[in-house]
């Protein structure tokens, strides 16, 4: 069975908004938290539900596992900073065009 670290998913939850330039309370209102939900979140002292993390990878743009357990390299975090920037310049066509590209390539035996 495996163990979850909530006050290290916090410092991750907290780094993240950080490296974004996001302050608590923006981050509670983008991911329709209540006041001092992610203050309790960061600190360690609630137990995030999937709900809640889900709309914080939404906000924070990062993956569950990354914040879970921190699975990116220096080098992984770089492509997803560079392909998140590139879709956020798309328009919603555009995105959805790059999205099926992705499943392509996910699908080829490389």
């Amino acid at each position: 069975m495996s163990y979850v670290d909530y006050k290290e998913v916090g410092n991750r939850i907290a780094a993240r908004r950080r490296e974004l330039g996001l302050k608590q309370w923006q981050v509670e209102e983008k991911a329709n938290l209540s006041f001092k939900y992610l203050s309790n979140i960061e600190r360690g002292m609630t137990v995030i539900s999937i709900d809640v993390l889900m709309r914080l990878c939404s906000v924070l743009q990062t993956t569950p596992d990354v914040l879970l357990v921190d699975t990116t390299s220096d080098d992984d975090n770089d492509y997803q900073k560079s392909m998140t920037s590139r879709l956020r310049q798309m328009s919603s066509q555009q995105a959805r065009l790059a999205l099926s590209l992705m499943d392509w390539i996910l699908s080829q035996k490389l």
